[in-house]
Order: C-alpha cells, then sequence, then structure tokens
C-alpha cells in the first residue's frame, strides 16, 4: 500500500502538513492524525465531481501552506499541537465500486490500527462505508457510534439495481452491524427523501434522526446535547461523516444533490467543534464537496475548514485533559490572550 499521491492534480498535503505512506509504519510513528483521500464518485445519482473534493479541501485557503494554523477561538495550533500527517489519496478503480470500497476500508483500517484517527476527505458518500468500517474493524463493530450530518438518510436498500452508492451507506453500516442503529444519530436532515418504507426500516432500526424542523423548533445546541448522550452511552467513541450538503446552497452550492433549508455554515463548524471537543471521535470525513459546482470555492472552504475545526477541537480537548483545564469560549477575549 505505497503512497499513490494525488489522483487529480498535483500531490499535495492537508495545508502543507508532512506527508506519510500508509506502507511505511515509520512515517506514521507518533501520528496523531492521518489525512487521506478518497476520490471517489462513482456512487452519485445525480451531479458528479467529488473525485475532486480531497485535492480541493487539502488547499482551499487563503494563508500559507506552512502546515500550522492556529484557532483564534480554541488558542491552540491544530496542525502542530498534533502531529498531522496526510497519505495522500486512496487509488481509486474506475467503474468499480468493490475494488474502489475495499481499498478505502483498507487504508482506513491500516490507520486505525496504527492508534491515529483517520479523516478522510471525499469523494460521495458512498465511501461512508468503508470509513466507519474500517474504524469499526480496530474498535469493536457495535463499539462506534455515528454522529451524521446530512441532508439525507443515505439509508436507501437498493438503488438502480446496486447495493452501493451515496443514498445507501448507513443501511449497509447498520446492516453489517459495523455500527448499531440505536447508536446513529442523523442532523440536519429535510426535503422529500426518502420514501415511508424507508422511514419504516430506519424507525425498526432505532435510529435517531434530528430533522431541520426539530432543529429550528428546540434549537441546534440542544438537539446535540441529547445526541451526545446516545451517542456515548455503551459504546467506546465516535465517528463523525460530515455531508456538505447539510449546509444550505447559500453557503455550500458546490455539492451533488443540493437542498434548499440546511443549517449555516457557522453552524455547523460550531457542531463540529462541539463534537471533536465534547466527544471521543475515533474518526471522521468530510464529503460531497464538488468543485465543478462550486462558486468562489465557497464549499471547499467550507471543507477545509471543517477539517481544521475537527482538529483543533481535539487538540484542545487533549490539551485540557493533560493539563486538566477546561475550555471556556469567553476567556479568550476576556483576558486578552
Amino acid at each position: 500500500m505505497a503512497r499513490y499521491g494525488a489522483m487529480f492534480g498535483p500531490d499535495i498535503t492537508f495545508l502543507g502538513v508532512d506527508r506519510c505512506d500508509l506502507g511505511d509504519p515509520g512515517s506514521m510513528a507518533g501520528a496523531d492524525i492521518v489525512i487521506v483521500g478518497a476520490p471517489f464518485d462513482g456512487g452519485t445519482t445525480h451531479r458528479p465531481g467529488t473525485r475532486f473534493g480531497p485535492q480541493a479541501i487539502r488547499q482551499a485557503c487563503y494563508l500559507p501552506h506552512d502546515g500550522s494554523r492556529p484557532s483564534l477561538a480554541l488558542r491552540v495550533d491544530g496542525l502542530r499541537d498534533l502531529r498531522v500527517v496526510d497519505a495522500g489519496d486512496v487509488e481509486m478503480y474506475a467503474g468499480d465500486i468493490e475494488a474502489s470500497i475495499a481499498a478505502i476500508e483498507t487504508a482506513v483500517h491500516t490507520i486505525a490500527a496504527s492508534g491515529a484517527i483517520p479523516v478522510v476527505l471525499g469523494g460521495d458518500h458512498t465511501v461512508a462505508l468503508p470509513n466507519a468500517t474500517g474504524v469499526a474493524r480496530h474498535h469493536g463493530f457495535g463499539r462506534v457510534s455515528m454522529i451524521h450530518f446530512d441532508a439525507h438518510a443515505d439509508t436507501g436498500d437498493i438503488e438502480f439495481g446496486h447495493l452501493h452508492g451515496h443514498g445507501q451507506p448507513m443501511r449497509r453500516l447498520i446492516e453489517s452491524g459495523a455500527i448499531r442503529g440505536d447508536r446513529f444519530l442523523q442532523v440536519g436532515l429535510r426535503g422529500y427523501w426518502p420514501e415511508p418504507e424507508t422511514l419504516s426500516w430506519m424507525a425498526g432500526q432505532r435510529m435517531r434522526s434530528y430533522e431541520m424542523t426539530e432543529i429550528v423548533a428546540r434549537g441546534l445546541p440542544e438537539c446535540l446535547t441529547e445526541a451526545f448522550a446516545i451517542a456515548t452511552d455503551d459504546c467506546d467513541g465516535v465517528y463523525l461523516s460530515v455531508d456538505i450538503d447539510v449546509a444550505d446552497p447559500g453557503h455550500a452550492p458546490g455539492t451533488g444533490t443540493p437542498e434548499p433549508g440546511g443549517l449555516s455554515g457557522r453552524a455547523l463548524l460550531d457542531a463540529v467543534r462541539r463534537i471533536c471537543y465534547e466527544l471521543p471521535v475515533l474518526g471522521l470525513e468530510i464529503v460531497e464537496v464538488s468543485p465543478p459546482y462550486d462558486h468562489a470555492d465557497i464549499t471547499a472552504a467550507l471543507g477545509n475548514r471543517v477539517v481544521l475545526e475537527a482538529l483543533s477541537a481535539i487538540a484542545r480537548r487533549r490539551a485540557d485533559a493533560a493539563g486538566g483545564t477546561q475550555w471556556d469560549p469567553m476567556q479568550p477575549l476576556l483576558d486578552g490572550r
């Protein structure tokens, strides 16, 4: 499993962090975070282009690509306070979903087994199946809960005659036992899919879906607090899946299946920060960034910041655990730090 580099464009790393090679364990020695690209869009049902997502997310920033990003809010540098390395992209096989899924699962499991947290840059949401499975193979099937941000439930069964695609990974994960249905939390659902039969299947699995109507009525912070209690009950950690289309298309136009009425970019970043600071995150992904449909890199920039917010929060969580401190969002403003 030699380092493949970037499949689409120059071989750059995420904002200039060091490279690693999944085939060389020494290159990952001491890594806290391993970033890997899954440039697969063979499971899309509408607009393709997410194969270009990893490249866009890695470079979407106006600051120097110097491997450093001090967080103004959290007063840590997620790229330096943690050891963050980039393994490049997993080699995808054009037209072969099964082979691509297998390659991604192997890569993610290799990262998780090394002791690092895998951060996967998609790709369409098909890749959630191998990503979460790779993490669960290391930590134990049924021991990892899922918090899933998306406009869509992605719990379809057979679509266009196939078991795999970007509208089906969550059903496959539950069916396999990798993730328990009663520890599967979905945030931001809205629109006009799925049909009643699929909703009935979801209810039978005891999934918990926070639709946008509920989020608007109760407030996102309250919904997240409730979701956290479920996610941490009888599980060892959380897998975070962020489909960029959870954000309103005005904040993330570059995606394959845009659905009006979603979260703001600010709300999404705040939620990711809370999850990665308050919960033991074992892996995460950002998917469905489709640069061909983006405008002024709006979507790629949001995807980049989702990753940075997650890494900064993980760094703050570890620093506070080591120092016996507790992050207060107001304190940096009060003491001038």
